[in-house]
């Protein structure tokens, strides 16, 4: 894995600071810019005024879960035509909790802990890279 030619913005939305830590340390050195919120509602908020190329997604959060969130996501993408790629983050490893990520919305799911090729490999598949 190399350092992107280009920045790719990446909204993190995880409430756990030494997991929002261990993914801004390891994506930072990637060339990736990340803006971190700590839960879905805070990402609404940052999506307002911020322009991100991928959403890191947690499912389970305080206020605004992660599945919440992206149908609010999808549901604001009907007036705006755009599609903004969402990656589902859970501790879970359950073949349920994939295909619940991908029937709310989301485009892609990772399990916990993160995994630097695992999330490459993700890029590619929504290319992104």
């Amino acid at each position: 894995m190399e350092k992107l030619e280009y920045s790719l913005s990446i909204l993190l939305v995880e409430d756990n600071v030494l997991n929002q830590k261990l993914i801004y340390l390891n994506l930072c050195k990637y060339g990736f810019k990340i803006d971190i919120a700590n839960n879905g509602q805070e990402a609404l908020d940052k999506l307002k005024i911020g322009v991100y190329d991928l959403i890191l997604m947690d499912l389970m959060m305080p206020v605004m879960d992660g599945l919440e969130t992206t149908v609010a996501i999808r549901n604001n993408e009907l007036t705006t035509k755009e599609h903004m790629p969402i990656v589902g983050l859970t501790a879970n490893t359950y073949d349920a909790d994939r295909e619940k990520c991908l029937a709310h919305g989301m485009d892609e799911y990772m399990a916990k802990p993160f995994d630097l090729q695992e999330f490459f490999n993700n890029l590619k598949k929504l290319q992104l890279i």
